[in-house]
């Protein structure tokens, strides 16, 4: 597991593509440069979309640990506007 802080913490297991994508660039972008974003999630392509995304997006992923089952937890570091 990592040993970054979240700055905030987006639950979006049980749901499916697009919308766990769509909730975490969302919520990244709202969030101020450095703010860390942990993104909980069980769906397997958003394991491999959202840190993808993120770095399209110019935010540093910094880590994807598997929990157990299908659980990830993905760590963001946000670059946003603000």
């Amino acid at each position: 597991m990592s040993e970054h802080q979240p700055t905030k913490t987006l639950d979006v297991r049980g749901e499916i593509c697009p919308y766990p994508d769509v909730n975490s660039m969302t919520t990244l972008k709202q969030m101020a440069k450095g703010e860390i974003l942990e993104i909980l999630v069980d769906y397997p392509l958003s394991v491999e979309r959202i840190p993808r995304s993120a770095k399209k997006s110019g935010h540093r992923v910094l880590a994807v640990d598997h929990l157990d089952g299908p659980n990830h937890r993905i760590l963001v570091e946000a670059h946003g506007l603000r």
